[in-house]
């Protein structure tokens, strides 16, 4: 992953890193210093390298010693760096995580390009982020085929579900000073919200993945409180299913938001753990999606493959800086208690003579 880039001598001196064991420096996007670098090699590293200057009152060029020092802590994320040329200092600072989250990457070394199943999909998704139609498009799919299949009021029920929880994860992607492309409707499936940019770090990954269901755990709870106050059944009714609806988004599969939690979460602490974690969650989803017949989370499950063997071709290489040890305990206990208030709605609902269950669990089992 990208940790800084700044000027030296007119062009740019980046560094990239990883915790698998290595960092790399380019001047001018090109590499002149490599060091193997673990974490638990010690904090602190030196990149050096020669440079020649010249200029018209010298016959020959000079060489000079660029030095880049380097202070490093991994977890949690503390960077402290000064740059020397032949001992004098030119630039020096400090970056915290929030400097990682904010910072722009650009100029990633390019690998050889191959024929993949998985670049085919990122071209696929990039035209579909393109194309501004096919939002309206989709959206109006959507409640066209929600509408044949249930009823009109359905529909826009499921929609404006979908939409709020999709918001959440919009107006978190905005946390961060993403640009965003806005939310796509997408018939039968569900709804994606979309960003020009990318994340550069796990925290960021559970904070956007998390958001969407929390904004439903509010809408649910918002609609339970209506309920209380009016009586109106199909309140109740919203609630119910849109909880149902965020539970199954929180399951630890992926590419679900819940699935994208455990990554974050279980890759921060150890790659081989993560894919471990991942592949043990899809088989699981296997056995749900079999045993329930939920034809939908066996469409999922095969995306979620798709990311399982990218992050194993990944899994050196990780463009995101991980969590600390403080990050994953939040992230964990802010997933457990997401589920915990979302579950709680359904276990309400589903109590003595309340058949606000009956509806979402009839669409769940069709």
């Amino acid at each position: 992953m990208q940790l800084l880039r700044i000027d030296c001598l007119g062009k740019e001196l980046r560094l990239e890193a990883s915790m698998a064991g290595w960092q790399a420096l380019y001047w001018d996007n090109k590499l002149v210093s490599r060091i193997n670098a673990s974490a638990d090699a010690g904090e602190n590293f030196e990149h050096c390298f020669k440079l020649e200057a010249k200029s018209d009152q010298m016959d020959e060029p000079k060489q000079l010693t660029c030095c880049l020092k380097l202070k490093l802590s991994w977890q949690p994320f503390d960077l402290s760096y000064r740059l020397e040329l032949d001992q004098q200092l030119l630039a020096e600072g400090d970056l915290t995580e929030k400097d990682i989250e904010s910072q722009e990457v650009v100029n990633r070394v390019k690998q050889p390009t191959k024929f993949s199943i998985i670049g085919f999909a990122s071209l696929a998704l990039k035209l579909f982020k393109s194309a501004k139609v096919i939002k309206v498009l989709f959206a109006a799919g959507s409640l066209a085929a929600y509408t044949w299949l249930f009823s009109i009021e359905f529909a826009i029920a499921l929609i404006l579900c979908l939409v709020f929880h999709e918001y959440g994860h919009i107006r978190a992607m905005k946390r961060f000073g993403m640009q965003t492309k806005g939310i796509y409707l997408v018939p039968f499936i569900g709804g994606l919200a979309v960003s020009n940019d990318r994340i550069n770090t796990r925290w960021q990954n559970v904070y956007i993945s998390i958001m969407g269901p929390c904004y439903g755990l509010f809408l649910s709870l918002s609609c339970l409180v209506i309920y209380w106050i009016t009586d109106i059944e199909i309140f109740a009714g919203l609630a119910a299913f849109n909880a149902l609806l965020n539970l199954f988004n929180m399951l630890p599969i992926l590419p679900l938001d819940g699935g994208h939690i455990l990554k974050s979460i279980s890759f921060s602490v150890n790659s081989v753990l993560g894919l471990i974690l991942c592949v043990i969650c899809a088989i699981a989803g296997v056995a749900i999606s079999y045993t329930f017949g939920l034809a939908l989370l066996g469409f999922l499950l095969a995306i979620g493959s798709i990311e399982i063997l990218f992050e194993w071709k990944r899994r050196h290489q990780s463009d995101l800086l991980p969590l600390d040890r403080y990050g994953q305990i939040v992230s964990g206990c802010w997933y457990f208690a997401t589920v915990g208030g979302l579950g709680w709605v359904i276990w309400y609902l589903g109590q003595g003579e309340n058949h606000a269950l009956s509806l979402p669990l009839k669409i769940l089992a069709s």
